[in-house]
């Protein structure tokens, strides 16, 4: 994979699906599948690294560690939450380096006050739209390829209106974001307008649980979206398979649910690939 892949999809590709994945099992997974590429959410992965809610809690060399070990991992473009930047000017420059070099093809920054909260949660609260441009033109300059894609992020919808969360939108266009993604519209109206009012790409969160309307990939592209993520979809299935399966071995019942196949797990983790060594090197053990 080379982070131009992503770039090439958003300009040549109608429509570019992003499923959400949160650790490297379901990166490997994602990474299988047709879809286009992978987007690292901050919620899942704050959950199931720290197991803590995404509320900035987790620091950027933690965040730093799961792109890293994600983005070697797999084959597709990453999508990779950055949250706020991490604090000043100069920590969005260091976070928009360390993402890039660590392999991810755009960084995600938003305009939330710290600390930041996930999108579609109460009490959030965005700063000055200065403040963000600001963060803009540093994320600019401190990427070394134009290929590695900025994404900005208002939160501004919930605490201010739809109005002021476009005109946010439109800023952050002008001051060089490469994808607009205005965060928890909560009709299909809303949605619409935002398709119609940006001439820049558009992201919609497709967040199962959340404040906004989750539709087809025919739809959202019918409205004016170029890509959508899911952050939530995988890892609440996640969670509530582990939970039958817990539940029943808690209470000393069979396990119901349906498993993964072990040999293909096993396949989908590396085993394979140690195998192929040991029988490579299965002399030299010997002597």
């Amino acid at each position: 994979m080379t982070v131009s892949t992503l770039k090439t999809m958003i300009e040549q590709k109608p429509f570019v699906t992003a499923p959400g994945i949160f650790d490297l099992i379901s990166a490997k997974l994602a990474d299988r599948t047709t879809a286009d590429a992978l987007y690292m959410t901050g919620y899942g992965t704050v959950a199931s690294y720290l197991g803590l809610p995404d509320a900035g809690l987790a620091t950027y060399s933690q965040m730093l560690d799961r792109v890293q070990a994600i983005a070697q991992a797999v084959h597709k473009p990453l999508i990779a939450d950055g949250d706020t930047g991490y604090g000043g000017l100069l920590n969005v420059h260091h976070a928009v380096r360390g993402y890039e070099q660590a392999g991810a093809a755009a960084i995600q920054l938003e305009d939330q006050q710290n600390p930041k909260k996930c999108g579609h949660t109460p009490n959030r609260h965005v700063v000055p739209v200065k403040d963000m441009i600001n963060k803009l033109t540093v994320a600019n300059d401190a990427r070394s390829s134009a290929d590695f894609l900025i994404i900005a992020r208002t939160d501004a919808r919930t605490s201010l209106g739809l109005d002021e969360a476009i005109r946010r939108g439109e800023a952050y266009a002008r001051a060089g974001a490469d994808i607009i993604f205005i965060e928890s519209p909560e009709t299909e109206d809303e949605m619409r307008r935002i398709g119609s009012a940006l001439d820049v790409p558009r992201v919609s969160n497709q967040l199962h649980g959340g404040r906004t309307p989750i539709l087809s990939p025919d739809r959202l592209q019918e409205i004016g979206y170029r890509m959508a993520i899911y952050p939530t979809a995988g890892l609440l299935a996640t969670a509530h398979a582990l939970r039958s399966v817990y539940a029943s071995l808690a209470g000393r019942q069979p396990v119901q649910a349906p498993l993964y196949d072990f040999d293909e797990f096993s396949s989908l983790i590396g085993f394979k690939e140690v195998w192929d060594f040991e029988k490579k090197y299965a002399a030299l053990e010997a002597d």
